[in-house]
């Protein structure tokens, strides 16, 4: 069989003027024909049986051709395939494509750098290396299909209950939580630098909107170099107004949460099929646990003493273990966080044994960090001390500060690392995988 090209004068058969189907649509399809466009995932021939796995940008099926003279492009060529849809032969519930037809439409000039059904055989720094072309597997690509989702699902929720999507500068003046984990840039040969977080912008917006959220990057100049850092990440960052304590931001959080794995488990069984994952049930409460009470616990229950101002990553492993084992809950919060293990914006909560105390949060799911928030403090004075208190340049964050002077509401908020939390609930190894084109401490290609 020939594999001709399109030309402008080329007549088209009737096979030709059938309209494209999808095939995440083909199983409701069977015994009728159909025209498919996609990329060769993988091919075969065997004796006379050309086998080919199509992929489209909806999901994959395999082609049948038999007794076709069909020279099979490499894999990665882009065809188009005309056939008939029966069951499979093999596998229950699934269809496949008889195929008549296959015509190229644009060919590989070249084989892949690795084999793209081969994936979980190849070592992760060459999956990163070749990305570009890696991101095309089927499991790799499931993974952000999930990610999208999720964003889809945090949007629809915090629309639903009344928030407005804003976007902030991602080069500023200053860093919103200090430190040194900042990026710095040539402003016109002034420093500045990548934002770290949204976090002063998206309170001064509480002040017009009162409600408030942004899917961004942020910029994180971490040293650690693990499987569960990034130096750039997606930060899912929502901040409310007129809150009674950290309770409501909690509370807004579940529900957002719950309403995210509902979206996804509506419109991703394929790909959570795909790659084995099981989604986590949303408690109506999520348990609530401070921070040194959750210490002394991990202490008691299991002979792990933490030391640190936190939990540390062996201590968020326990906890979580213990929660699930307990409560039957994979997410537990983790509250009354010291100040010392806070920035400066976070709201003072008393002290216990002499040890300051704030009202921020983190929220924890399989014993991993995926939320950091809390309510912010609100008025101008305690603002202005907690920046001296933290020994910060006053200057530098006085546009920040001065909002406070005119007036802002008790509020808060919290923001979910969008590839870690993606990670955990599909089980990969590493946040890199749950993003595009990650960076991390020494990876700026592709």
């Amino acid at each position: 069989m020939t594999t001709p090209t399109d030309t402008p004068a080329q007549s088209q058969t009737p096979a030709q003027t059938l309209p494209r189907t999808f095939i995440r649509d083909l199983g409701g399809l069977a015994g009728q024909e159909v025209r498919l466009r996609g990329m060769i995932l993988s091919r075969r021939d065997l004796g006379g049986l050309q086998f080919v796995t199509l992929r489209d940008g909806s999901g994959a099926v395999q082609g049948v051709g038999d007794g076709l003279e069909l020279n099979l492009p490499l894999p990665e060529s882009s065809v188009e395939i005309v056939g008939t849809v029966t069951p499979h032969p093999k596998r229950e519930g699934e269809v496949e494509v008889r195929m008549q037809a296959m015509r190229l439409i644009s060919a590989a000039a070249e084989a892949t750098p690795v084999e793209l059904p081969k994936l979980n055989r190849v070592h992760p720094d060459t999956l990163l290396n070749h990305r570009a072309v890696t991101v095309r597997g089927l499991k790799e690509r499931a993974a952000l299909r999930v990610q999208a989702e999720l964003l889809a699902g945090f949007r629809e929720a915090l629309n639903g209950m009344g928030f407005t999507e804003i976007s902030t500068p991602k080069i500023v003046e200053a860093g919103a939580e200090g430190g040194a984990n900042l990026f710095t840039v040539d402003y016109f040969g002034e420093p500045a630098y990548l934002a770290q977080s949204p976090q002063l912008y998206k309170q001064m917006m509480v002040g017009a909107f009162e409600r408030v959220f942004e899917v961004a990057p942020v910029f994180r100049g971490e040293q650690h170099n693990t499987s569960r850092h990034l130096t750039e990440y997606l930060s899912l960052d929502a901040e409310l107004g007129f809150i009674d304590s950290e309770e409501d931001v909690m509370d807004v959080e579940t529900e957002v949460l719950r309403q995210m794995l509902a979206r996804v488990a509506q419109r991703c069984a394929p790909e959570l099929t795909l790659l084995g994952a099981t989604l986590p049930q949303v408690p109506e409460r999520i348990p609530r646990i401070p921070l040194l009470e959750a210490r002394a616990l991990v202490e008691r229950e299991f002979g792990h003493a933490v030391g640190g101002k936190d939990l540390d990553p062996e201590g968020e492993r326990l906890l979580g273990e213990y929660y699930a084992r307990e409560h039957g809950s994979e997410f537990v919060f983790v509250t009354r966080f010291p100040r010392v293990a806070r920035p400066f914006y976070t709201y003072p909560e008393g002290e216990v044994d002499g040890v300051p105390l704030t009202r921020g949060f983190d929220l924890l799911l399989r014993g991993l960090e995926i939320t950091s928030g809390g309510q912010r403090i609100h008025d101008p004075q305690m603002l202005a001390e907690s920046i001296e208190a933290y020994g910060l340049n006053p200057d530098s964050l006085r546009g920040y500060a001065e909002v406070f002077r005119y007036g802002m509401p008790p509020h808060g908020g919290f923001a979910i690392g969008a590839e870690r939390l993606t990670a955990l609930l599909l089980g990969l190894s590493n946040v890199r995988m749950a993003r595009a084109f990650p960076r991390d401490r020494t990876r700026l290609q592709p």
